[in-house]
């Protein structure tokens, strides 16, 4: 592995242990040229996912921007890291073995929200506002009232 801090291409790993509930590998190295330490996680790529946008535009599959997305709907909202990579992850394998090639974003965005419901509601509406580019302050009452009837349902909660 190369290091971030000098691009010398030789490292030691000096500790390994799973991560994100089994579904990676954490190591922690050492450059055996600068003695700087870094950590990599290894995770498993079933196939390369391409992405269809809006437009019928293609890019690959980029789990950091799912991270970052959900990241920015849990702020303040005492998710926990762990709870986020473990969404996260799930939704990475839902895509890999789902066996196509191409999967629409708006299907990537629907098991976003389905997993943010299930975690926190505020969070769950934070990413619908976005991802359903509500045009209207009625648009985001309506989805509130929906979500709040579900909580009192016992499908989410705060």
């Amino acid at each position: 592995m190369r290091c971030p801090f000098c691009a010398h291409d030789d490292s030691q790993v000096k500790d390994s242990r799973p991560a994100e509930d089994n579904a990676a590998i954490r190591r922690r190295r050492q450059c055996s040229s600068c003695g700087a330490r870094f950590t990599t996680f290894e995770r498993v790529q079933l196939r390369d996912v391409t992405v269809v946008k809006s437009g019928d535009h293609r890019e690959a599959f980029d789990r950091s921007k799912i991270e970052q997305s959900v990241a920015l709907a849990c702020r303040k909202r005492g998710v926990t890291q762990e709870q986020i990579d473990q969404l996260v992850s799930g939704i990475q394998r839902q895509v890999e073995t789902t066996g196509e090639s191409e999967i629409p974003s708006a299907r990537i965005g629907e098991l976003v929200m389905d997993g943010l419901r299930l975690i926190d509601s505020v969070a769950y509406i934070r990413f619908a506002s976005v991802y359903r580019d509500f045009s209207e302050a009625r648009d985001f009452e309506e989805f509130a009232s929906t979500v709040q009837d579900a909580a009192q349902n016992g499908q989410a909660r705060d």
